[in-house]
């Protein structure tokens, strides 16, 4: 592969290898093919990793649900309202996770002859995490226990008003922990400080993963009290097609115990998945069996929305369905709000991306607007952290004076640590998350001491992190060996994800045939060709207004080489390769 003439690319980054290219010796010991050995190395893998890499079980992955803080407490308290047959509420986050991981809880207990009722918070009239109103009015309703999913580390007060109450709460998180912990009968989470080394070595997990591993516990407990001498055992393995798309939505890591969660998940989904899920699914635009891309860009956008701009518990009602009707109705109402919620999105990241433009090269991309809907600032902070490479933070304004925002970072800038820190300042009512991600609100008058806050804080992290930034390559070819069967091989080490990247390959020497605007204008599609006779379809996705975007749009004629994702395109019976564009270099 050639060098930039002057050392950067179009986008004006370096192209690297991720990792050197293996020997056929080194392949061979790997055990899988050369390509597939490639990727795996280049991903951390090693020789003794590849058959539980290759053939993912739960039994090589997953650890002993006691070493997390408070498990058996939790799954003894759990197990005791099953044996009671107490009245248990289930207090879960509006976003992904938090609709999976209730769900899982949810269709556990209902297994074992529970019948959990279950609240969503509004996100603009409660905001994120347990109220002490909630809580008590789930107490007034008959709860004797209530679970605590994707918040609530800390939720002091609201904590504390349940246990003077006399309600117990099992807390099930994972996002950051103070030195200190709120009032609880048991706070599942391992990002907890007092956490072992071995719990710690599981802070990749995500909340649906972590009410999984209760799951395993819960029904061990049972087991041991020998519950199940005359009742059947729940059969868990039902539930990893909702643990998996927690587990890619939430954008945690697909590494270890997570990656085998959305490997197993997508083969039962592919045999007998959940009945809601498989409900959004259907809006696929492509064919064949579902994949990791299809939990995160059609099911979990759609899920979020409900919790964006709609009802809150639209999600969790769909994953939790037992009549077809109704979830054929919640699928396509949660279709037309993802269909509204990108209509918001739009109009926000422009006002956003402007506003982000005129700060000029700042560490922390900090911007903040009134009536900008606080459901999608999330979303516009991701698009504007992979528009400028540097963490953004995005807050929408109320009539009030309140800003609710939301913050994306990049790899090596621990978002989540920083804005505990303002927090711990006094310049947050609230906030919290975790190193890539993270929410708080803040009062109006208090948004640009915070912007230069965190700009202080952060400004050494995120100069490192963009001197290393690189475009990783893993392998090149020729543009007649853009094809399926490349496809279908690059496939062998997947799913991929966060923390486990999808291939990116380096092709080329082409020449631009054509390059027009599509989707509502926010993509590039073009067509090249090579010297081999190789033709090459393919998309710059949402660079119909970057310097990609108008490399291709003017570069008719133009050597090029290509560097993105290989994707199959199926429609109507008929398979196509494209490639996925994420860099350009000048050939010429």
């Amino acid at each position: 592969m050639p060098p930039p003439p002057d050392g950067r690319s179009v986008s004006g980054r370096v192209w690297a290898w991720r990792a050197e290219p293996l020997a056929l010796a080194e392949a061979a010991r790997m055990g899988a093919g050369d390509v597939a050995a490639g990727l795996f190395a280049a991903r951390g893998a090693t020789a003794r990793d590849m058959p539980r890499l290759l053939r993912p079980t739960l039994r090589d992955w997953m650890p002993d649900p006691s070493v997390f803080p408070d498990m058996d407490a939790a799954a003894a308290r759990v197990a005791d309202a099953v044996e009671r047959g107490e009245a248990v509420a289930v207090f879960a986050d509006y976003d992904v996770d938090g609709a999976t991981s209730a769900a899982i809880l949810i269709r556990h207990l209902r297994a074992l002859g529970l019948a959990p009722r279950a609240h969503v918070p509004d996100r603009l009239l409660e905001g994120y995490g347990p109220g002490a109103g909630a809580l008590l009015r789930l107490q007034a309703e008959g709860a004797t226990l209530a679970l605590v999913l994707d918040c609530g580390t800390q939720a002091f007060d609201a904590l504390d008003a349940a246990a003077a109450a006399g309600l117990d709460v099992v807390v099930v998180d994972h996002h950051k922990a103070l030195p200190a912990l709120p009032a609880a009968r048991a706070i599942v989470n391992p990002a907890r400080l007092d956490a072992s080394a071995e719990a710690c070595a599981h802070r990749g997990l995500c909340t649906a993963g972590l009410a999984f591993l209760l799951a395993v516990a819960v029904n061990r407990e049972l087991r041991r009290r020998g519950r199940f001498g005359a009742a059947p055992e729940p059969r868990l393995g039902e539930l990893l097609d909702l643990v998996a798309l927690g587990t890619v939505a939430d954008m945690v890591p697909l590494t270890g115990l997570n990656r085998a969660f959305v490997a197993l998940g997508l083969r039962r989904m592919a045999e007998a998945p959940n009945a809601g899920l498989a409900a959004l699914l259907a809006f696929r635009s492509g064919e064949g069996p579902p994949t990791a891309r299809d939990l995160g860009f059609v099911a979990g956008p759609r899920i979020n929305a409900g919790g964006r701009i709609g009802e809150a518990d639209l999600g969790l009602r769909l994953l939790i369905s037992q009549n077809a009707q109704e979830r054929e109705s919640i699928a396509r109402t949660l279709d037309r709000l993802n269909a509204e919620r990108r209509a918001i999105e739009a109009q926000v990241t422009e006002s956003a991306l402007e506003a982000a433009l005129r700060l000029g090269d700042v560490p922390v991309a900090l911007v903040a607007g009134r009536g900008w809907h606080p459901g999608v600032v999330g979303i516009v902070a991701a698009r504007l952290k992979e528009r400028l490479g540097r963490p953004a933070i995005v807050i929408g304004v109320d009539n009030g004076g309140t800003g609710r925002g939301s913050g994306r970072s990049i790899a090596g800038v621990d978002l989540g640590a920083a804005v505990l820190a303002a927090r711990a300042a006094g310049l947050l009512e609230a906030g919290g998350g975790h190193a890539m991600a993270a929410g708080l609100t803040v009062r109006a008058d208090g948004i640009e001491a915070l912007g230069a806050f965190l700009c202080a804080r952060l400004a050494a992290d995120v100069a490192r992190a963009r001197a290393a930034d690189r475009l990783l390559i893993d392998l090149t070819v020729a543009p007649r060996g853009l094809d399926v069967a490349l496809a279908e091989g690059l496939e062998v080490a997947g799913p991929y994800g966060e923390g486990w990247p999808v291939p990116r390959v380096a092709l080329g020497p082409v020449r631009l045939f054509e390059a027009s605007i599509v989707g509502g204008g926010g993509h590039v599609r073009f067509v090249a060709g090579g010297a081999d006779g190789g033709r090459v379809q393919g998309v710059a996705f949402r660079h119909a207004e970057t310097v990609l975007g108008a490399a291709l749009l003017g570069g008719r004629g133009r050597a090029l080489w290509l560097a993105g994702r290989v994707e199959v395109n199926r429609w109507q019976g008929r398979e196509r390769a494209e490639l996925h564009l994420d860099d350009a270099v000048g050939a010429d």
